[in-house]
């Protein structure tokens, strides 16, 4: 082999090397920007719950995540202080209460007049139940039912 062909095999290995280090750079740069924005929500959160921990009792607030308005639910304290859900929060915590028992989304759903035939419409009360779920305003059971806490 003379020296121009492994110059030449040489440059040809080294091109296909910067085009896949090309390549890994941007897929970096890519979850760089990810992990950017990723961060900005969390500090976002956290100075919102550090706001809400400072005025307890208050009133939930809207907040900007991402530019979009998102509606804080607070966690239920030891008071269980339902002045601090919103309207329709609340109207679907009576709602359960009033079952006495575990209730399927479908009849809560009945309760507030809405089109229970369309499995798309109840998502949105099945989404509120469950972050009331989680908040620990609503028990929510294995089998997809819900109950009131006590």
């Amino acid at each position: 082999m003379s020296d121009l062909e492994r110059i030449t095999a040489r440059r040809s290995e080294l091109d296909a090397l910067a085009e896949e280090l090309v390549k890994q750079l941007q897929e970096v740069q890519a979850e760089r920007e990810e992990l950017l924005v990723a961060e900005r929500v969390l500090n976002r959160l956290a100075e919102q719950d550090r706001a809400d921990t400072e005025a307890a009792g208050a009133a939930p607030r809207k907040a900007q995540v991402a530019g979009r308005a998102v509606l804080l639910i607070p966690h239920r304290g030891e008071s269980g202080d339902e002045a601090a859900l919103p309207a329709d929060y609340r109207r679907i915590l009576a709602i359960v209460r009033a079952a006495g028992g575990a209730v399927q989304v479908k009849a809560v759903g009945e309760e507030l007049g809405l089109e229970v035939g369309v499995r798309g419409k109840l998502e949105p009360l099945r989404a509120k139940m469950t972050k009331l779920a989680d908040r620990g305003w609503l028990h929510k059971r294995s089998d997809g039912k819900f109950t009131a806490r006590l």
